[in-house]
This record gives C-alpha cells, sequence and structure tokens, in this order.
C-alpha cells in the first residue's frame, strides 16, 4: 500500500536517471529543498554533520535544489553537479525541481498537504524547508528554514523513529 507513503513518486537524479523512493524503505528520511545561494546555504554543512552523525543507521538525507525562492539556486546541470560535490558529499541530491504552487513536483505536492499525507499540510515557505519521513514512507513531522538540522529537536525525532524500527 503506496497511497499515503512517498513509495509511489519516481525522483530524477543529478545524472538524469530516475528513481523510485521505494529504493529509501526502511529508512528514516529527512528530505529538504536546498539553494546554493540562500542565507541558509551553510546548512548544508549541517546536513553532513547530521548524515555522519547517524551513519552507519538506516538514515537518509534527501536534498532537493529549487530555484522556487528569491531565485537562489541558478546551477544548472554541470554546474549544479560540481556544487553539490563539493559542498554536499555524504548525502543524496536530486535534480532541480519545483516545491511550491501548481509546478510543484508530485512528491513535494505530496509532503505539503494533508489530503494527500494523510498527516501534516506544510508548504514550504523558503529554501531548507524540511520533512521527516519514517521507516514506513509515510510524513511524520517538518520543520521550517530556520530551525537548524543538527538542532536537539531534530536529533531527537530522528532518533526516536530509529529506534522505533530496531526489532
Amino acid at each position: 500500500m503506496t497511497e499515503n507513503t512517498i513509495y509511489q513518486y519516481d525522483i530524477q537524479k543529478l545524472n538524469g536517471d530516475q528513481l523510485n523512493l521505494s529504493a529509501f524503505k526502511n529508512k528514516v528520511l529527512l528530505i529538504v529543498n536546498t539553494a546554493s545561494q540562500c542565507g541558509f546555504t551553510p546548512q548544508l554543512k549541517d546536513l553532513a554533520a547530521l548524515k555522519q552523525e547517524f551513519a552507519g543507521q538506516d538514515f537518509e538525507i534527501l536534498a532537493f535544489p529549487s530555484n522556487d525562492f528569491g531565485k537562489q539556486e541558478p546551477l544548472e546541470g554541470q554546474a549544479l553537479s560540481e556544487f553539490c560535490e563539493v559542498n554536499i558529499p555524504n548525502y543524496m541530491v536530486f535534480d532541480k525541481l519545483r516545491v511550491r504552487g501548481p509546478y510543484a513536483h508530485p512528491l513535494f505536492k505530496f509532503l505539503a498537504d494533508k489530503k494527500q499525507n494523510g498527516v501534516l499540510s506544510s508548504t514550504p515557505k523558503w529554501n531548507f524547508h524540511k520533512y521527516l519521513v519514517d521507516r514506513t514512507g509515510r510524513v511524520v513531522d517538518f520543520f521550517y528554514p530556520f530551525t537548524n538540522p543538527t538542532s536537539s529537536k531534530i536529533r531527537k525525532k530522528i532518533t526516536r523513529l530509529l529506534e522505533a524500527g530496531k526489532l
């Protein structure tokens, strides 16, 4: 059953390949819309630190560059790929997409709409809006851009979800 999970969506990797999100089954996910020229861009390093903190556990960060806010993600193609290789070394970055409005990617429409995800409504208001997804692919929480990825609030919720999945 995938209708209330992220597993129904295909996303495009930076190299153009398609990936179904079911590839992340049984993992806790933090999904973030990013931008290379935003005041919150230093959070890329904080996301890397968070990923490192939970290394070896079933935790992944999925970053989606977006130019929806203040045109703060002007990079495309190879330039975006090179920026990500340097600044986002240990978590997955996908191809640039829209995260709000009528042209938003279906994944972000799902994440933002309680009618679709069954849990919450929270449309990204700016870059670095974060969604927390449990091991079953269900949205469980969100965090505004000003919430640092390494905050105790986020770390505690990730820990709780990871521990809940242990048998």
